[in-house]
């Protein structure tokens, strides 16, 4: 599926409904260049599960747990890890297998680690299209 976001409120929007059809136990992939819209569409997802605290993206935390939400949701940006094995230091498994939602920013660079059934997002900007617009793409 791909869908076009031409604002930063489509792209909350986006999230927002991502994370209300999303299901206990569901992990997305986020992949996309720095400046892209990761976070925004991270910010949708937890305003789709109830979340009202602020979110941001947990760069040097590794993940962020939120649970006052419909589903916790477990916020990981793996940017800085520079070994798949420093995310079995944080126990990953325990989140990617639970009862929560997971959204893994930067996913590519884990690859080997995604449970198979993950919802890969991957977010592009095509500056000849806009400043604010986004093509999403989504998939299995």
């Amino acid at each position: 599926m791909v869908r076009e976001t031409n604002s930063e409120k489509e792209t909350l929007a986006l999230g927002r409904e991502l994370a209300q059809q999303a299901r206990a136990g569901q992990v997305f992939a986020l992949v996309g260049d720095l400046g892209v819209g990761k976070t925004v569409l991270t910010k949708g997802m937890a305003e789709g599960l109830g979340i009202t605290e602020p979110v941001n993206s947990p760069t040097f935390t590794i993940m962020q747990i939120y649970e006052e939400g419909r589903l916790p949701f477990y916020h990981f940006d793996v940017y800085r890890i520079g070994d798949p094995e420093e995310m079995e230091e944080i126990g990953y498994e325990d989140y990617f297998y639970g009862e929560g939602i997971c959204l893994v920013e930067w996913a590519n660079l884990i690859r080997e680690l995604m449970p198979e059934d993950t919802v890969w997002i991957t977010m592009e900007k095509k500056p000849e299209r806009g400043f604010d617009y986004r093509r999403v793409t989504i998939h299995e």
